[in-house]
């Protein structure tokens, strides 16, 4: 794989990194309420889940899900009956107003780091855009008999380390932005923002129709 093709898929992954999106909207939802730990755990649930889209992307399963309709419907509304879910679950405790989470002990602390670490995961995993990103970007960098699993692999690994960087620093600037910003009012409009927000992506990803 020429050099010229690395830096080129680097550029198109990070402008998908970029792009506002729910991994953003997770982030400004977790960190407020688990810290630092918590959107850290996020990230690695989104790497975890580029590393799945890839693979299914490399072994063709990922095709087979894009000409079954059916199998593209299950994925589409799981994905978005989630993203719904954590939508309602933000509103609910805005609407409440919920304070802030007390100190827990490390044991609890470990659980709540182990929930965010999935949330991250299953906002990737149970998101068929991310794999339609790979259906189209890799036909244009890998040459099928030629390019090796290795060198496919390199490409998930440059996405998810954009990833870990661009969300590593906004997990850093969120949890800046709450430690000057910890009322209960703050509280309540950034849960609102972040239902509305996540009810959003699952409708619009309920309605999304591939367009190949």
């Amino acid at each position: 794989m020429a050099l010229s093709e690395i830096l080129t898929f680097t550029f198109v992954a990070s402008l998908l990194v970029m792009s506002p999106g729910p991994n953003g909207v997770l982030i400004a939802k977790t960190v407020p309420t688990s810290g630092r730990s918590g959107g850290f755990a996020n990230v690695l649930g989104f790497i975890t889940g580029f590393y799945i889209h890839g693979a299914l992307a490399i072994l063709g399963l990922s095709i087979i899900l894009m000409q079954s309709a059916t199998a593209f419907s299950i994925v589409k509304y799981l994905g978005a009956a989630y993203l719904c879910w954590i939508g309602v679950k933000a509103l609910i405790a805005a609407f409440r107003g919920d304070d802030p989470p007390v100190p827990v002990s490390p044991a609890k602390r470990q659980r709540t780091l182990v929930k965010a670490f999935f949330e991250g995961l299953l906002t990737n995993a149970l998101n068929p855009k991310v794999s339609m990103f790979y259906l189209a970007a890799f036909p244009q960098f890998i040459t099928v008999g030629e390019t090796t699993a290795a060198a496919s692999f390199l490409l998930v690994t440059i996405h998810a380390t954009l990833n870990a960087l661009w969300f590593g620093a906004m997990v850093l600037m969120v949890a800046r932005l709450t430690r000057a910003s910890k009322t209960p009012r703050f509280q309540r409009w950034l849960k609102g923002v972040t239902g509305v927000v996540f009810i959003g992506f699952g409708a619009k990803l309920a309605c999304y129709r591939p367009s190949i």
